[in-house]
């Protein structure tokens, strides 16, 4: 029996640390498993889309992202509808599929629970046709996905300077959603469709969403002053979000977005920013990508999971400082 290939596509420019020889010490590792294993280092925008979809052609097993939120997205983007199973990696800064799916934020640990060849079903998301993983936006996290991606640096730092730049001058829009018969009107500070719980670095916009339950969870966060937007964020922190009274949270197979525009507006999927036409058609594909994830998941608990995730991340980061 042949041994099964797996495709490494590695983003050398993700996240804020050097990722000199993490490549082979993956290749390395899987190998010893029993993989054949070959390393692509991205050239490019798509081109990490173009050859996962070349690998998927081909028969490979696995195609394995190496890299943050935009190249997961990438690479899941050409293996959605096939048998090929998507592997994360997570080497950026904010990494919120990994954490969702609890692949922990270390390449040692990642590569060990691709090692263990334990793959699940999964959904993902469309809108207009783009799709996305993990979350898709329009409003204040949209603008500050702009905003943050012409900074220099990357980062939790220079993010959180983003929020605080764009906060000072952000207005609200109205926006008009469609699901099924209903429309609702509604004045937001933002509108964010979930396939997975969180934005990435613990910051839970949708604490009880599920990849694999064939659903969207869609948060809206209605207009608030400062003092009930700085909740919103230690709610966004402590997975407490579903209580707060200017959230409004709901479960739907499809949805569309209108904002009384018809030129793009600034929008985010999986945090990377661009502009898009309204009407905004959203729709979930249950089931339709194939994921590389841990043999066990544990229950989302407010408060003490974000405690737990956020006291490893610490760990772990003080652990990279003695390397």
């Amino acid at each position: 029996m042949s041994p099964k290939r797996l495709l490494l596509i590695v983003n050398p420019k993700s996240g804020t640390s050097s990722k000199l020889g993490v490549a082979d010490r993956i290749a390395h590792k899987l190998e010893k498993e029993g993989f054949d294993v070959r390393i692509h280092y991205t050239t490019g925008p798509g081109n990490a889309t173009s050859v996962a979809r070349e690998a998927a052609d081909e028969g490979y097993y696995g195609v394995v992202a190496c890299g943050g939120d935009g190249t997961v997205n990438e690479v899941a983007s050409g293996l959605c509808g096939t048998r090929t199973a998507l592997g994360i990696i997570p080497l950026g800064s904010g990494n919120g599929l990994a954490r969702h799916l609890e692949i922990p934020i270390d390449d040692r640990a990642a590569t060990r629970v691709v090692a263990a060849d334990h793959i699940i079903d999964c959904d993902y998301c469309t809108v207009n046709g783009r799709p996305f993983f993990c979350t898709f936006g329009v409003g204040f996290d949209a603008v500050v996905s702009q905003n943050f991606a012409k900074r220099r640096g990357r980062g939790l730092i220079n993010y959180l300077k983003s929020v605080i730049d764009v906060f000072v001058t952000y207005k609200p829009q109205e926006y008009r959603i469609r699901i099924a018969d209903e429309t609702l009107t509604e004045k937001a500070f933002l509108i964010v469709c979930c396939n997975a719980s969180q934005y990435g670095n613990n910051a839970y916009i949708a604490p009880g969403a599920s990849i694999t339950d064939g659903l969207i969870d869609l948060t809206i966060v209605h207009d608030t002053n400062l003092l009930q937007n700085l909740r919103l964020g230690a709610d966004l922190i402590s997975g407490l979000l579903y209580k707060n009274r200017y959230i409004d949270s709901l479960r739907t197979r499809e949805l569309t977005i209108s904002c009384g525009k018809e030129e793009p507006v600034p929008i985010h999927i999986d945090g990377e920013p661009l502009r898009m036409a309204p009407p905004l058609n959203v729709r979930v594909h249950p089931g339709e990508i194939r994921i590389f994830v841990p043999g066990r998941s544990t229950r989302f608990i407010p408060v003490l999971t974000p405690l737990w995730c956020n006291g490893r991340d610490l760990i772990l980061a003080i652990g990279r400082i003695f390397k």
